[in-house]
Order: structure tokens, then sequence, then C-alpha cells
């Protein structure tokens, strides 16, 4: 066994004492009594209580410096590779080890697994539900800290992928430098020689600096004059107004179909033109079976409500087309989730790209991944009721109780 010197020392110092700190009390106290009376080698078995996309890369990777560290080894048996759908209760990963060394790393090791794998599974689901639309993750403002922003746009590339297997387009990139490379050639793997970058052109903070749409769009133009132009319109209630005034203004970028205009209306107000009773208008026209075939009042409020609804990605798409800027793109974004992903799809909504955050997930009791010992020194044995972690290789099960 290697034991650290110098500067590795110091490290797994750091290491140590912010495990130590972080950890559930009972944890600790847990590997204090086994170092006491003697240790034995367990294996764990971490799961989730509902369906996922296994994502477990940043787990792993925590324990594999954990294990260096502390002058040992862990043995992971990853049961669903990562991407892979896994059912409700099914053991992802076994973790097998020292119990001493493994007795206090199970908060933070399930803190690093769930919500991961819960991003994932929605990633996926929005990706498969627009299939052929391009999604950008701007999960960064979303998130609380730099932590979970690392593991949230990990998670979003994990589903992202497993969808692109299956036909769909996924996520294509992120919104921030410090998390673009998850979204390489094989899953954080450029692949190109070239660094990742984060996307994105404008907030509403520059068009209101600007003093309006069209200026700010000369802005962002002017400075960065071989940048591909997505003008965000809704600023001042004039998506239509401002953005066919943009498109005017650039129409060789137009024609190229390199602009886009972007959809942010808040939930206040409807699109520019639109009341309930044009928006219904406009889905008549569009898409009549998905207003006859919705199901609950949020369905009715994507589809014809205020904000970014069905209706105003289709408004949008009508005015540009009358204009002739068929070639120009449209991005949308405000609230981009599963169900919303869902609705859009009913309604064919026209659009080319989604910005969205809203894969992170919202019912965080959902993302508690668990971990229970299910073998001591090669005796299964699990607590009554989770007999279902087992192994499955026919051995003698013993559960306590």
């Amino acid at each position: 066994m290697s034991t650290p010197t110098g500067g590795d020392n110091g490290a797994a110092a750091a290491l140590a004492a912010d495990i130590a700190a972080r950890t559930d009390a009972y944890f600790n106290r847990t590997r204090a009594i086994v170092q006491r009376y003697g240790d034995r080698h367990v294996t764990y078995a971490v799961f989730l209580r509902r369906p996922v996309i296994s994502a477990p890369r940043l787990m792993l990777d925590w324990l594999a410096t954990v294990a260096a560290a502390r002058g040992t080894s862990f043995g992971c048996e990853v049961m669903y590779p990562e991407g892979s759908w896994v059912g409700a209760g099914e053991p992802l990963v076994y973790i097998a080890g020292s119990l001493a060394m493994l007795s206090d790393l199970e908060t933070l090791l399930l803190q690093k697994i769930g919500p991961a794998c819960v991003a994932a599974h929605n990633a996926y689901q929005m990706s498969l539900a627009l299939p052929g639309v391009a999604f950008l993750a701007m999960e960064a403002r979303h998130c609380a800290g730099a932590e979970m922003q690392d593991m949230m746009a990990y998670a979003a590339a994990v589903g992202s992928a497993a969808a692109q297997a299956e036909g769909a387009r996924g996520f294509v990139g992120n919104a921030n430098d410090g998390t673009a490379h998850w979204f390489g050639a094989g899953l954080g793997q450029n692949g190109s020689g070239q660094t990742l970058r984060g996307r994105g052109t404008m907030p509403h903070a520059l068009i209101g600096y600007a003093g309006s749409t069209l200026r700010a769009a000369e802005m962002f133009q002017e400075t960065f004059p071989d940048e591909a132009l997505t003008v965000l319109v809704d600023y001042f209630g004039r998506e239509i107004t401002d953005g066919i005034a943009s498109c005017r203004r650039f129409p060789e970028l137009a024609a190229e179909g390199r602009m886009s205009l972007r959809l942010d209306t808040h939930g206040g107000r409807f699109l520019e033109g639109l009341d309930p009773a044009e928006s219904y208008a406009v889905l008549e026209r569009h898409a009549p079976g998905a207003i006859r075939r919705y199901r609950s009042e949020t369905e009715l409020r994507f589809l014809v409500g205020t904000g970014v609804s069905a209706a105003a990605i289709w408004r949008l798409r009508e005015a540009l087309d009358q204009a002739g800027f068929p070639a120009v793109k449209i991005i949308v974004s405000s609230g981009f989730g599963v169900d919303k992903c869902r609705v859009m799809a009913d309604a064919r909504a026209p659009i080319d790209v989604v910005g969205t955050g809203s894969f992170i997930p919202d019912a965080w009791h959902e993302t508690y991944a668990t971990a229970d010992i299910v073998d001591y020194d090669g005796v299964p044995m699990v607590k009554l009721g989770r007999e279902f972690l087992l192994r499955r290789n026919g051995a003698r099960r013993k559960t306590a109780g």
C-alpha cells in the first residue's frame, strides 16, 4: 500500500476533512466503530426508486479519487452502462470494498448519482418528444453552485446521447464554456482538436442597454461579425414587428439561414397580436387536432395561453414566411420541460432550437438515491424488504430480522 507524500498528502488530508465535515454523523461514527472492532468486506447496492437513465460517471470518478487518497481500491460493478434506461429499484452499481473505507462515503456518493440520473432521464424524454429539434442546455443560471452546474450539464449530455442513439437531434451544446466539454463527440471528447465553447448571443439586459431590439442586433453583429445572429425579440412586446425589422436589417444572414429569432415571452402576456381567440385561430390553421386532444389546463396553456405557446410559435413562423424569410430559424425558451415538449410535439410547433434548463429535476424527492449493504464477507444479507437488491446469482439469501 502506497503512502501519499508531500502535496499528495496535503490533498488527501483536505479531502478527508471535507468528507468528515459533509457526511452524516452516523456514518462517521460507524467508521470509528468498525475500525475499533474489526473491518469486514462489504458490497453496497446503489439504486433509485423511480425509472432513470444511468449517469454514474461523476460518482465513480469521485470514488476513484477517494480510494487513491486512502491507499485502497473499491470494486465498482456498473449494472447499467452510462446512458442505459434503468427501472425503479434496479441496482445501478454494486460497490465493494472495506467497510472501514466505505462507510463514511455513502452521503456524498449518493449526492453525485441521484440527481444526475433523473436529469439525464428528463433530457432523454425531452429530446425524444421533439426528435427533430436541437436543444441547448441553459442549466447554469438554475444551479446552486459549480458542482451542481457540472452535474446537470453532464446529465443533459448523457440523456441526449441516449436519445441521439434513437434518432433524435438532442442537446447540441450549452450556454457556458465551463461545462461545454460534455457536449463534444463521444460525450466529453471533442475529437476535432478544438476547444468547445458555450453558445448564445444576447440577454434582455443588452436590449435594454441598446435601447431597441434592432440596435442590440446591430451591436452584436458589429462586435461578432463572423457569428450567426440570434435576436431576442420579446423585450418590448413587439416580437413580430422587431423580429421582421431585424431580418430586414440583415437580409443576407436571413437568407443564408444564419439568423434566428428567440422567443422568451413571459407568462404574463400574449405574443404581439395574439389573444385567446386569435391563439385558437392560429392553431386551427396549423394543428387543429392538438386543441381537440388536450387533457389538462396546463396543456391548454402550453397550446394557446400566454407566454411561449404553440400558437405563439406558429404565429411567428407565419409572419416570417409571409415577410419572405423562410430560412430564419425560431429558438424558444421559457419553461420547456418534458410536458411542454410533448405538447409542442402534438401541435407540430415549428421549433428549430429549444433553450432549456428545465431538464433539471423539479421534484427533488425523486432524485434521492439510496445505498444498502447487500453482502458481508461474501454472505448475502440485506435489511428486510430490500431483498430485491441482492445479486441474482442463486446464492442463499440472508435477511436481517
